[in-house]
């Protein structure tokens, strides 16, 4: 997601915040507020980031992602199947194969192989829907601009807001007022009816949990979300329950986990890249950086993503550098995201380290204010997920 970690502000001063269209919303539950990707965003509400981490975990949690881009490409002729190949020339994945009703995950890349921002696509038939991270969304929305044009009309919907209903009794809220969301499964994306209003939902989210993220009218969103409000099951929860809940799950954060320095195969992301899109494949390459991407497919790349596990109950956080012994002056790696896991009860991270110490049992040391602390390379899905597939 945006190119900062949750609970860090942003120096752009308060009054040049943007804010949501449920900032008030936000206030009168006694959020606390801190700018995140230029806009003004909770970071927790009175139940605090514990409470509302697990109540996802064991619930449903509420989370406000308006700050997001949903960006619209229409056919200029009407023909998706070209709009979709030519957004192959931006990112290293299959869009060609997303059928009508479906999304997929997916990265756009630079010359060097790096990742300009991580996104979701999805097909709505007559036309895509990319939803794209808060602090990249002017960014990308130009550069699909530049790259589609003969094809496609890009607009950033301003007139729309997305909220992320996330947990194992997300579904049974939505089919409670009114919707069939019961009948999607995970990486669906339809219109549904909720409590009367009409929202199109994709099953997917950033928690590790089955869950849907909602696009709502701007106009109708406040009284969306105070409908959701009046079940029992349903908790708000702010940007620091998110950030726990995916760091659990093992899934990046653009800014920290990922960027402009960072390949999808160093960044362990390969699974995003479809067959047809790999060497040998029938449309291989053809995207900014394939040549290097392609290239570390073969022959492996010289750092790897992993999952980092403390061997004590202190927390390593990002930006921790990695070595391999505790009196070893030579740098292995960084971790990039850590904290405490409340569902794993242990610390958590993950992070980079040169690929001869990332097998899965290798000990590895990060500096935490002079002292060496022991941590071991794990997959660094730390609870598993659980997408209704």
């Amino acid at each position: 997601m945006p190119a900062t970690n949750p609970v860090e502000s942003t120096t752009a001063p308060a009054a040049a915040l943007k804010r949501t269209p449920l900032h008030a919303l936000h206030l009168e539950h006694g959020a606390r507020m801190a700018p995140f990707a230029g806009y003004d965003m909770p970071i927790q509400y009175k139940a605090g980031v514990l409470k509302e981490h697990l109540h996802t975990r064991a619930a449903t949690g509420l989370f406000d992602v308006s700050h997001m881009g949903q960006v619209i490409v229409t056919p200029k002729n009407g023909d998706v199947k070209a709009v979709a190949a030519a957004l192959e020339r931006l990112v290293p994945v299959d869009v060609q194969g997303i059928a009508p009703g479906r999304q997929r995950y997916a990265f756009f890349t630079n010359a060097k192989g790096g990742i300009l921002d991580d996104l979701m696509i999805s097909h709505r038939g007559d036309h895509l829907l990319l939803v794209v991270n808060a602090g990249c969304k002017d960014n990308d929305t130009a550069l699909l601009t530049a790259a589609l044009s003969d094809v496609a009309t890009v607009t950033l919907r301003d007139d729309l807001a997305l909220v992320a209903l996330q947990g194992p009794k997300a579904e049974a809220v939505l089919t409670a007022l009114g919707s069939d969301a019961d009948a999607m499964k995970f990486m669906d994306i339809r219109a549904l009816t909720i409590a009367g209003i009409a929202c199109v939902a994709a099953r997917s989210g950033y928690t590790g949990e089955d869950g849907f993220e909602i696009s709502v009218p701007v106009d109708k969103v406040e009284s969306f979300v105070r409908k959701l409000l009046e079940n029992s099951d349903v908790m708000l929860a702010g940007l620091g329950a998110r950030d726990s809940l995916r760091l659990e799950a093992g899934l990046c954060l653009y800014g920290s986990d990922i960027d402009e320095q960072t390949t999808p195969v160093e960044a362990a992301l390969t699974w995003a890249i479809q067959k047809v899109r790999r060497t040998g494949g029938a449309r291989a390459g053809g995207y900014p950086g394939a040549a290097i991407i392609q290239k570390q497919f073969d022959s492996g790349a010289p750092r790897v993503r992993v999952g980092l596990k403390a061997e004590a109950r202190n927390p390593v956080r990002g930006g921790a550098v990695i070595y391999s012994s505790p009196d070893s002056q030579v740098v292995i790696g960084t971790v990039t995201s850590g904290g405490f896991g409340p569902t794993a009860d242990w610390p958590v991270a993950m992070g980079y380290v040169d690929r001869n110490a990332a097998a899965p049992g290798t000990t590895v040391h990060a500096d935490v204010r002079g002292k060496r602390l022991p941590m071991q390379v794990v997959d660094p899905i730390f609870v598993p997920h659980r997408y209704k597939r």
